[in-house]
Parts: structure tokens; sequence; C-alpha cells
């Protein structure tokens, strides 16, 4: 079993930086892909951005790409999201996934692992 708890979500202005952590517990973190994904009121939960296990690779979604940044530190079990220039359209709860698989997926059916997710709001 994997848990993930994520941080770093708040309010803040159009423009600004957030960087969102995943802290996982129970095991060894470095084995898992991980993915953010986001669900705003209303909407379905979407895709974020997902790195491999050995960090190599990474997707993002159109929406977010050039503006957000998906790592991981194994040596400290966490991945981030490193948000710039954020839009308002960026406001949702942000969720953290992880499974137990090298590639990377969009799909959040396939990811075992969830967070309870972070709020970001991005005020105009």
């Amino acid at each position: 079993q994997v848990q993930l708890v994520e941080s770093g979500g708040g309010l803040v202005q159009a423009g600004d930086s957030l960087r969102l952590s995943c802290a996982a517990s129970g095991r060894t973190f470095s084995n898992y892909s991980k993915a953010w994904f986001r669900q705003a009121p209303g909407k379905e939960r979407e895709f974020v951005a997902a790195i491999g296990w050995s960090g190599g690779r990474t997707d993002y979604s159109d929406a977010v790409k050039g503006r957000f940044t998906i790592s991981g530190d194994n040596a400290k079990n966490t991945a981030y999201l490193q948000m710039n220039s954020l839009k308002p359209e960026d406001t949702a709860v942000y969720y953290c996934a992880a499974r137990p698989y090298l590639a990377t997926s969009r799909t959040a059916q396939v990811y075992q692992y969830w967070g309870q997710g972070t709020q970001v709001t991005v005020a105009s």
C-alpha cells in the first residue's frame, strides 16, 4: 500500500506560481509512475501531468504544457508539480496519483493510489 498526501495548494492571483507536493509513505516511491489530475466544480477529473518511475519521461496536457513541470525526488519519496503563470481556469482540486508501473498514463482509472486532493484557486 502507498499513502499519498498532497500539500501546497492555496489562493493566488493570475500569473502567480505554486508548487504542489505529493508525499508518499508505505512503499518506496521510486518504483511508481506518478501523475497529477485535477477536478473543477461541475467538471470531470482531468489529466494534468505524469512522470515515469525513472523520471526520464514526462507528459503534459495541452492546457498546462509550457507552464507546469512535474518532477520527483525519490530520495524524499515526493513528487512535485510546479505551476507557473497560473490562470483562473486552473482553479480546481488537484490530486496526486501513483501506480507501480514504469510508463506514464493519462487515464485516471489505471492509477491505484490517490491522495485526498489540495485546492488551488486562481483569482483574476
